[in-house]
């Protein structure tokens, strides 16, 4: 029962991340829910691996900062689709 939760855990939190982090690239028109959980999904290990890179703490869990790790990974992957697709 554990591993549901944290299963539901990580959907909620993508889902955010993604949709705070399309608003910030201007995305949110073309994503829909599933791009957006998946956004912030990818967003939550890059944001990781960028913080653990500068010396501060990745994902820790289902927290605020978590939550603020996964936005900035997020838009760090919004950025760079955009500049791939102009």
């Amino acid at each position: 029962m554990n591993i549901f939760f944290s299963i539901i855990g990580w959907i909620i939190l993508g889902a955010l991340a993604g949709w705070i982090g399309s608003k910030f690239t201007g995305n949110d028109k073309k994503m829909g829910a599933l791009a957006n959980i998946i956004v912030g999904i990818l967003g939550a290990f890059i944001g990781g691996f960028v913080f653990t890179l500068i010396g501060g703490s990745g994902f820790t869990g289902f927290n605020l900062w978590s939550l603020f790790v996964a936005i900035i990974g997020s838009v760090i992957l919004l950025t760079i689709i955009n500049l791939i697709r102009k």
